[in-house]
């Protein structure tokens, strides 16, 4: 009899404890299930100059090294969305914001005229952007890259042609492309 008895005691606490782990293991996997979605609220709402800003990527020499150094920019799309080209060289010629680079397009530059033909810019410039260091060969690729590179950021744009008041110059009768 006693032998019947702990068989009955053990066969209720097996049942007890499958039908409490079912129940116990289908509690957890619906809690798991359950997300709570809540919507974001930003602290404050965007404004719409804030959605039109895009950065831009100018190339001036650094004053120690004379290397091109990459200098961004965050502009407001509307200011470039006309022309990209013109505004980007005209932002080459106010030159650099950063101290540590320097400005490579000679003074009182001015762009005549600025086009895209094909995959080409062509660049027409006034007659003091033949004003640079002629005596240091690097002063001239770095006006050169520091153009090129800028405006090869777009995707339009894989040369770049320089125009001295209309004519072709000696000096710059190249078609430039990007070199990596």
């Amino acid at each position: 009899m006693k032998g019947k008895k702990i068989g009955i005691i053990f066969l209720i606490i097996l049942v007890v404890i499958l039908v409490g782990g079912y129940f116990g293991i289908k509690y957890v996997k619906n809690k798991k299930e359950e997300t709570i979605v809540e919507e974001y609220i930003p602290q404050e709402e965007i404004a719409d100059n804030q959605v039109r800003q895009t950065i831009v990527s100018l190339y001036f020499p650094s004053k120690e090294t004379n290397e091109l150094n990459p200098e961004a920019r965050l502009m407001d799309i509307k200011e470039i969305i006309s022309n990209p080209y013109e505004k980007l060289i005209n932002l080459l010629i106010e030159g650099p914001k950063n101290d540590k680079n320097k400005k490579v397009i000679p003074e009182n530059t001015r762009l005549n005229k600025i086009y895209l033909e094909q995959d080409c810019v062509v660049l027409d410039f006034s007659s003091e952007f033949l004003n640079y260091s002629k005596e240091n060969e690097k002063e001239k690729l770095n006006v050169i890259n520091s153009i090129v590179n800028t405006l090869t950021e777009l995707t339009e744009v894989n040369h770049v042609k320089i125009l001295i008041d209309g004519n072709q110059n000696e000096e710059f009768k190249e078609i430039y492309s990007r070199k990596n």
